[in-house]
């Protein structure tokens, strides 16, 4: 499998050395040379796998240049019942007959996040070892990514993260996972600003080859093909737990309702159903910040201004720059990497670009995409349905997905909601939803309450880079 540039530039590359890059030289994001598909004898055989088993089938096809016994020992480490809390790792809950919830936020932080980021830390340090090599992980969070990133690459050999996050906009548990990490090698930035502040810088280092290369710069956020493909997985495992794990269940389509703020996790639903999961819909669900769902609604997107970004309580979706839409357009203009490299410059240039009317806005429907806004009182009242008809508590974003699922569900289809995160991590809208305090699982209690370090800078470029190179020097 060799991997391709979404703007066209540059020669194709080894899995592995996407691994470590992050983006494309040319700025763009890597992707598949090809399109992997699955018979419907390997989908048949996949139903009765375990989740390591299932894991290894596909992700293998994405990193076939990595030594399969390695691979293998690298997954069966990552996905034990010890990491995630659960032998099944994404548990399938039935709310009642065709509604579903996928449990993803098992992990050490409680998001959906770990399930990509723990299997690419090994994958990170496994790499290096192999190469002798070193790398610094420069990322950008809007709150999951940042905790989840650092508890995967906490203590590893040869690798320091630098976590970019908009200072005083993360839920305060979310802010206490991330700061009170004292590893060495883990440096926690707040900047003053929002999300695509953050975002923005990691994309200005990355774009800036003198300094990426002397300072060994990766990503780790998902524009990293790894977390992609990792995340393909659990829509396979979710699919085959709502339809049957026999190998002759009935292979009926379903639909997906996804909170989504960077488009990485839908995105790998996108995957799968091009691989040929029988995914009906892909329900893209949106807070207040609705940049995708105005494009899937009417072919027009339009970046915000870091002025225009609301302050949500689904602050994980606060993102006006989905980094992964740039993948999906690439396929819905061809894979014609002229044409992304124009309407990404455009969107630099005038802050949007607007395929209605065009050919291209016309093959959405073909590929799934449906979507929909959900509101800060929706949220509470889909929240407070929740735990009134099935005694289920769930977060914010969590019940943004609910909600604009439950917009799109059809009878007969079976309607699987990703569960994103716990809602631990939001208590002050549990509380204003439903007058009291979320559980917390066990070695979380008083988070809040660890010492923090951290520092707080301006969204400087030169300044933030000048912080990185002076302690890669040390």
């Amino acid at each position: 499998m060799r991997y391709v540039s979404t703007r066209g530039g540059g020669e194709p590359q080894r899995f592995t050395d996407t691994l470590l890059e992050g983006l494309a030289p040319d700025g763009g994001l890597f992707v598949p040379e090809s399109q992997e598909r699955v018979t419907e004898e390997e989908l048949a055989a996949m139903r009765t796998m375990n989740y390591r088993d299932l894991a290894f089938a596909l992700v293998s096809r994405f990193m076939d240049d990595l030594p399969g016994a390695d691979l293998r020992a690298l997954i069966d480490r990552t996905y034990t019942a010890e990491v995630f809390r659960d032998k099944d790792i994404t548990p399938l809950r039935t709310l009642e007959p065709g509604l579903h919830l996928l449990g993803l936020a098992n992990g050490p932080t409680l998001a959906f996040k770990d399930l990509a980021m723990q299997l690419l830390g090994g994958l990170f340090e496994y790499v290096l070892a192999k190469r002798g090599d070193a790398l610094n992980i420069l990322g950008a969070t809007s709150g999951d990514t940042g905790s989840a990133a650092e508890y995967a690459m906490r203590g590893r050999r040869g690798i320091r993260v630098f976590m970019l996050s908009p200072h005083q906009r993360m839920s305060p548990f979310q802010t206490a996972q991330m700061f009170s990490l004292t590893d060495p090698n883990i440096f926690n930035i707040a900047v003053r600003g929002v999300f695509d502040d953050c975002q923005d810088i990691v994309k200005a280092v990355s774009g800036d080859p003198h300094f990426k290369s002397a300072y060994r710069i990766g990503t780790i956020n998902s524009i990293n093909w790894a977390r992609v493909a990792a995340q393909v997985v659990y829509y396979f495992r979710g699919y085959f737990a709502a339809t049957g794990f026999a190998k002759d269940a009935n292979s009926k389509s379903v639909d997906f309702a996804v909170p989504s703020g960077n488009f990485g996790n839908i995105f790998a639903g996108y995957v799968a159903r091009r691989m040929g999961l029988p995914i009906r819909r892909l329900i893209v669900a949106t807070n207040e910040n609705n940049v995708l769902d105005e494009f899937f609604r009417t072919g027009r997107y339009r970046a915000r201004k870091s002025s225009e970004v609301v302050e949500t309580s689904s602050p994980s979706m606060d993102i006006s720059k989905a980094s992964n839409f740039e993948r999906y357009v690439y396929d819905l203009v061809g894979r014609d990497g002229n044409k992304v490299a124009d309407l990404w410059d455009r969107l630099e240039a005038q802050g949007m670009f607007d395929l209605a009317g065009t050919e291209y806005f016309s093959r959405v429907p073909e590929s799934g995409f449906v979507s929909g806004t959900s509101t800060h009182r929706d949220r509470l009242d889909t929240i407070r349905r929740v735990w009134r008809e099935y005694g289920v508590m769930i977060d914010t974003h969590t019940a943004d997905g609910v909600k604009v699922g439950l917009d799109y569900r059809s009878a007969g289809v079976p309607l699987l909601c990703l569960e994103t995160a716990l809602p631990a991590k939001f208590d002050a809208a549990i509380r204003e939803a439903l007058g009291r305090d979320p559980e917390r699982p066990a070695g979380y209690e008083n988070i809040e309450t660890l010492p923090q370090c951290f520092v707080v800078m301006d969204a400087d470029l030169q300044a933030i880079k000048a912080y990185i190179a002076e302690r890669c020097r040390a």
